[in-house]
């Protein structure tokens, strides 16, 4: 299953209301903030963050995001529908399997399904 384009969080407005209203989890190679929307559309939005200071050089930063992309494409349907997502990588991301990176994401989806709901609801 491919991420259409309505499920990329692209305005500066979104992605401030992720960050100031959302839950945060620690997953130690990334972070993750979500929010649960109160829309009736389930379509689950995500952003992807990889900044210098965190990840390194340019390559080291798209490989970061290609690999949170792919993790957040297999496991979406493990997530709230109506949920946006902000996943901001740290300097471990591109050093963890793979496996492992996809375990600390499900496990973060397990939590989030136990959390009652985010704060701005």
């Amino acid at each position: 299953m491919r991420l259409r384009p309505g499920q990329h969080i692209r305005r500066q407005s979104d992605i401030r209301d992720v960050r100031k209203q959302g839950v945060r989890m620690d997953c130690r190679a990334f972070t993750v903030w979500w929010l649960q929307r109160p829309e009736a559309v389930a379509v689950r939005r995500a952003c992807f963050v990889a900044s210098t200071q965190a990840v390194g050089k340019a390559i080291l930063r798209n490989r970061a995001k290609r690999r949170m992309r792919e993790i957040f494409r297999r496991h979406q349907s493990l997530l709230p529908p109506s949920c946006d997502m902000m996943l901001v990588a740290r300097s471990q991301v591109n050093n963890w399997p793979f496996a492992q990176l996809d375990r600390a994401f499900t496990d973060a989806c397990g939590r989030m399904a136990q959390t009652p709901r985010s704060p701005a609801s």
